[in-house]
């Protein structure tokens, strides 16, 4: 793939998706915030909670079905001010992942430590930035997807008033390690290889484009750094455009469509394959990743929302051929007094891949009595009873026990049921 030169240029929550244009960055406001997810089941094979979903490409529907632990806090806290108003706010967070019900021996990580600078006189509003931080992830709450994730380590500027939105410029370094080998007779170290990848990330926000609708515009440009001879490496990108509407009964919707080359479709690169950050360098332009998405979230009552998403999704190579997985789910929810809903998901999810002659199918359906702070969508804490049950086809065999957390506990069975308690909580 042609190289990208260095020269080449490049809000809370969901809900976010429904109000006018934020800007590319988590601007924390100043105190302690934080996440947390944690729970413990049981299944009808025994043992621990069972987990269903496909595994791969896919991401899995979540209510009563996640079978891990994660949390993430921390402060943010004006550091200093200038005398002309200028702020320097810094943000720091660690956060701490358990493949199970219990943290445990689960380490902590820092997952932010960044500097803002705000106010300054000559930004017209926008901020400059530097540090390690997230950074432009919307999500698909139901199926905990940030269908684009920039976060990383680098700069930029955030926020910058042009035309009717707002446009950010940030460089990130991915992947900053190297690998070497030693001579055994001399103990001289040789760089052999590395991962790492200079990120360029534009985003413009906001431009309007028909009565509350607005279309953000999001690119990644990924130039490969390793120069080692002996392994060819490849520069990538990303284009993904997300139309946001707002004011859909009570609630608001997003449409997407992404398109993602080599490095830039996220494969074996960060967590999940997100869209965003740079996959692999080895990844030529053979490689690539199609998303078409609708997102909705809708209160138009003060007791009734639901979330519903439908997502299509095709990565395509010419070593590994084509996989394209589809889904479609909703999650309703009724709340019977301020602090107690009934919630319900159903999504329905199909994998087909190369290596399968067959299509994969699975069906997940949740029933969760829910203790929460209120009766929005969004209101959290929530503390949930939840029974789930999965159905799927012989050809999803495999993959289901793969995917379980609890271990291939269902053989040749097409179906099981999980139950437990679960909180989610952010503040």
């Amino acid at each position: 793939m042609k190289r990208i030169t260095l020269s080449t240029l490049a809000t809370a929550l969901l809900l976010a998706f429904a109000s006018s244009a934020a800007v590319a960055g988590d601007h924390e406001t100043e105190g302690f915030h934080g996440y947390l997810r944690a729970g413990v089941g049981s299944s009808n094979a025994g043992g621990s909670q069972s987990c269903y979903g496909l595994g791969g490409i896919t991401m899995s529907y979540r209510l009563g079905n996640e079978c891990d632990s994660f949390t993430e806090f921390g402060y943010t806290h004006a550091l200093a001010k200038a005398s002309n108003g200028a702020t320097f706010v810094g943000t720091f967070w660690v956060d701490a992942y358990k493949n199970g019900s219990d943290f445990g021996d689960a380490k902590l990580a820092v997952s932010k430590a960044y500097v803002e600078a705000k106010n300054l006189p000559f930004m017209n509003g926008g901020i400059i930035w530097a540090g390690k931080r997230h950074y432009y992830r919307p999500d698909i709450h139901m199926l905990d997807m940030q269908y684009i994730n920039m976060n990383g380590t680098g700069g930029g500027v955030d926020g910058y008033p042009m035309g009717p939105g707002k446009i950010s410029y940030a460089l990130f370094k991915d992947n900053d390690d190297n690998v070497y080998s030693t001579d055994p007779l001399t103990g001289v170290r040789t760089l052999r290889s590395t991962n790492s990848a200079l990120r360029q990330n534009i985003v413009y926000e906001g431009l309007p484009v028909n009565p509350n609708g607005t279309l953000d515009i999001a690119v990644s440009l990924i130039h490969a750094q390793d120069d080692n001879k002996n392994v060819k490496t490849h520069d990538g990108y990303q284009v993904s455009l997300f139309h946001r509407q707002a004011k859909i009964l009570g609630g608001g919707n997003t449409f997407g469509v992404q398109y993602g080359v080599g490095p830039g479709t996220g494969i074996n690169g960060p967590c999940c394959a997100r869209i965003g950050p740079s996959g692999s360098t080895l990844l030529d332009s053979d490689v690539t990743r199609v998303r078409v998405f609708n997102d909705i979230v809708i209160q138009p009552t003060r007791d009734f929302s639901m979330e519903f998403v439908a997502l299509y999704q095709r990565d395509k190579s010419d070593l590994g051929g084509s996989s394209t997985w589809t889904t479609v789910g909703a999650r309703p929810v009724y709340a019977l007094a301020e602090n107690f809903k009934m919630q319900a998901e159903v999504g329905v999810t199909r994998l087909k891949d190369k290596l399968n002659p067959s299509a994969q199918r699975l069906t997940k359906l949740t029933i969760a009595p829910t203790i929460s702070l209120g009766r929005d969508y969004y209101a959290r804490p929530e503390l949930r009873a939840f029974v789930s049950y999965g159905k799927w086809n012989d050809a999803a065999k495999g993959a289901v026990n793969a995917f379980n957390n609890g271990g291939p506990v269902y053989g040749d069975k097409t179906s099981g049921t999980s139950y437990g308690v679960h909180l989610e909580a952010w503040w």
